[in-house]
């Protein structure tokens, strides 16, 4: 695999950029001691916008990096591959 090329993820840089400044309205939010609901409101914005990155990252992820570990018909990298995923998975669960 080490032939593989990653995939280019850098369109996420603008959604990351989005993200922080939400965060950084979070923070002004609880230095003005803002209603809690409010605050509530815009920290499940942060966490959707998040999941959405990780999500467009995972698919990238197995439509390239998983994909040629099977197509490179080699078992044990495809294993790897989809022992990687369960990790991934086992951690989304715990948090």
């Amino acid at each position: 695999m080490t032939d593989h090329k990653h995939p280019d993820h850098s369109d996420e840089s603008v959604r990351i950029n989005r993200v922080i400044g939400q965060l950084e309205g979070i923070k002004r939010m609880i230095e003005e001691r803002r209603y809690c609901p409010d605050i509530l409101v815009q920290t499940r914005a942060v966490t959707s916008a998040v999941m959405a990155v990780e999500a467009r990252i995972l698919e990238r992820h197995i439509e390239s990096c998983v994909q040629a570990a099977f197509d490179a018909d080699d078992g044990t990298e495809a294993g790897t591959k989809v022992a990687e995923l369960v990790d991934l998975f086992r951690g989304f669960r715990r948090s």
